[in-house]
């Protein structure tokens, strides 16, 4: 049977636990001590030691500073958060500033429009566009509950668009001047001449029916005419441009590619003059043959027929 050796590390860690134990209250008991002579010991003591326990202490400051860094990265990460959250809402104020100040210019160029002061109109909305490949056409957000009839001008805040050419109760159609069935007559200025407007489904509608095409010039201004009191005189159009098929075109004032305001125009018919006065009386009840221009009556014929 072997035997069993003997176990030196248990009375050796008694012994010093024990040492520790005294020092440590060796150390409390010294410096308890209210003594001059102590005192001066105690601080000999920290300044011979405590300088050089930095070594010690270096790991807890880099911890410390670990912790305040990550702190300070906390902070930071939460501002920018809220930074970035606030750059949200002021682009959305931006573009709604944005969008405002296109709609205030666009109706400041609506007002600066120069027209007959007798001309009054209605502004309104475009809400979408209703136009086809063999249509063009826009819907507005005014109807017959505001008074507008078929027929009336639409002008944006550079010229002319159309025409209402259909109206419901709140809601009317605004054909455009680029649709294969409108038909406009215009003026062409400075030379006077006279032409038809006539959509062809393209940007650019053409002219037709000119009395003296070699008298319009490329850069001349278009207007509407008023014939057949359709539309009121002197309504900016656009300018005449020649493509390269040599055919005479406007190009429109009003910009099609943006069309949010229109104003319907408050054409009133042209007046109609009554057949009162005629130069040649109607002859007398049973008359026979051609109608004879009327004499002025002699008083002195009269007297001695009398």
């Amino acid at each position: 049977m072997a035997r069993r050796s003997y176990d030196y590390a248990t009375p050796v860690r008694r012994v010093l636990v024990a040492l520790l134990v005294l020092s440590l209250l060796a150390v409390f008991v010294f410096w308890r001590i209210d003594s001059p002579r102590a005192e001066r010991m105690r601080a000999a003591f920290v300044d011979r030691f405590v300088p050089s326990l930095d070594w010690a202490m270096a790991p807890v400051t880099a911890a410390s500073r670990m912790i305040s860094g990550f702190q300070s990265y906390q902070r930071l990460y939460a501002q920018n958060q809220e930074l970035r959250r606030e750059l949200q809402r002021m682009s959305a104020w931006k573009e709604a500033a944005v969008q405002l100040e296109q709609e205030n210019a666009k109706l400041l160029a609506q007002n600066n429009v120069r027209l007959d002061p007798a001309l009054t109109s209605v502004s309104g909305v475009v809400l979408t566009d209703s136009g086809t490949a063999f249509r063009q056409s826009v819907l507005l957000n005014r109807g017959a509950r505001d008074g507008i009839l078929d027929g009336w001008a639409t002008m944006d805040g550079l010229g002319l668009v159309g025409r209402i050419s259909g109206v419901g109760e709140t809601t009317s159609r605004v054909m455009l001047l680029t649709d294969p069935s409108s038909r406009l007559p215009v003026t062409i200025q400075p030379s006077g001449q006279k032409a038809l407007l006539t959509g062809d489904n393209t940007a650019l509608p053409y002219l037709d029916f000119m009395e003296s095409p070699e008298n319009v010039r490329p850069g001349d201004r278009v207007i509407t005419s008023g014939d057949g009191g359709l539309f009121p005189p002197g309504l900016l159009v656009g300018q005449a441009v020649q493509t390269s098929d040599r055919r005479m075109r406007v190009r429109l004032a009003a910009d099609y590619g943006r069309l949010e305001f229109l104003r319907v125009l408050r054409s009133h018919p042209a007046e109609q003059i009554a057949d009162s006065g005629l130069l040649i009386r109607p002859p007398p009840p049973g008359f026979i043959g051609p109608v004879l221009p009327s004499q002025p009556a002699d008083p002195a014929a009269s007297a001695q027929a009398e």
